[in-house]
């Protein structure tokens, strides 16, 4: 049985597969099992997991019928997993070579339940640049819970975000399989499942050392309009809830609730005027009046006052809370303008 399973979620992944999968064969550490899941492609991605399966005899392909999303996918990477212990890999990104073996290390010398580590930004114009997780160390439970699992499901608008990526960590298999922890929603599910892991958890050893390649792309955010994103959202904060309550995390994280419908309320505005809405931009002001009209946004909004935010969005959250929707529309048109003819301002707004 192999020590590591490395569980990677496959769909339309094009050229961007090969280096992901060369990345794990490179390892240091040898005593891997890669499983690839393909989440009904149509692009020969599947056909390609295959491939390598029939090369490498450590590779294992499987195939959802069709495309039922990442959580989907990690699920069954998760059902179909035998090593003593679980990493995750984005198919776009990459381990650098002494990853799996730096993590394990940690875990062993700490005696330690998980163990983590920085990882770099990598933009599409080979820009980078290192994101830490914590300071380097061995944390026990209370530490834990102060510092990873209080600022991941509590502080969601103060920047830095201490981010909630999944690929950052070693899991124990035995815990996710006892404790029945999974993947649910499309929406930051990653990031739930590593608050349920890490308050189950007793032992962490991190690495100031980036292990993880993590192509980053600035732009996404602004080229994709979805029409049912309050949905998402709201099934989002419907886990949290119940995480919430299952670990008491209402004594820990008493604003948790008006600061995620705070980050909410600026991505479901962002989206309202992404340049795939085909909503006029009067339209759009409206249903961004409405979005702030919803009672669980019109509490935060009343209640929590964002500070600490990058500039772009301290600017979105300040009109928002003053309600000055006429200027925040004046100022996502000019940025479409802006982004129409090229020029880009930097931060996403």
């Amino acid at each position: 049985m192999p020590e590591i399973s490395v569980i990677v979620p496959v769909y339309q992944a094009g050229g961007f597969l090969a280096p992901c999968v060369e990345s794990v064969r490179g390892q240091r550490f040898r005593d891997w099992e890669l499983i690839l899941v393909d989440d009904g492609s149509t692009d020969g991605s599947g056909e390609r997991c295959e491939q390598y399966a029939a090369s490498d005899p450590r590779i294992r392909a499987l195939r959802l019928p069709e495309n039922r999303g990442v959580s989907a996918a990690r699920n069954r990477g998760l059902e179909a997993a035998r090593g003593d212990w679980i990493a995750f890999l984005d198919a776009d990104d990459r381990y650098v070579p002494e990853t799996l073996e730096t993590l394990r290390t940690l875990r062993v010398d700490a005696g330690a339940d998980t163990a983590g580590c920085a990882h770099w930004n990598v933009t599409p114009d080979g820009e980078e640049s290192v994101e830490p997780l914590l300071s380097a160390g061995v944390y026990d439970r209370e530490a834990i819970l102060s510092q990873a699992v209080g600022p991941l499901f509590g502080e969601r608008l103060r920047a830095p975000l201490f981010n909630g990526f999944l690929w950052r960590y070693l899991f124990s298999g035995e815990a996710v399989r006892n404790r029945g922890l999974s993947f649910a929603g499309a929406y930051l599910e990653d990031e739930l499942f590593v608050i349920e892991y890490l308050c189950g958890a007793q032992r962490m050893a991190v690495t100031e050392r980036p292990l993880y390649r993590y192509l980053k792309n600035p732009a996404s955010a602004t080229r994709h309009y979805m029409g049912n994103l309050m949905d998402i959202l709201t099934a989002y904060m419907d886990r949290k809830g119940e995480l919430a309550l299952r670990y008491e995390l209402d004594r820990s994280c008493p604003q948790w609730r008006n600061s995620s419908n705070w980050a909410n309320l600026l991505i479901a505005v962002a989206n309202e005027y992404a340049r795939g809405n085909p909503a006029s931009m009067k339209q759009r002001q409206k249903a961004v009046e409405a979005l702030c009209r919803r009672p669980e946004m019109d509490r935060a909004l009343r209640e929590l006052v964002p500070v600490g935010l990058g500039r772009n969005k301290q600017v979105v959250a300040d009109l928002l809370r003053t309600r000055r929707f006429r200027t925040l529309a004046a100022l996502y048109f000019l940025k479409n303008r802006m982004w129409t003819y090229g020029v880009n301002s930097g931060e996403t707004i």
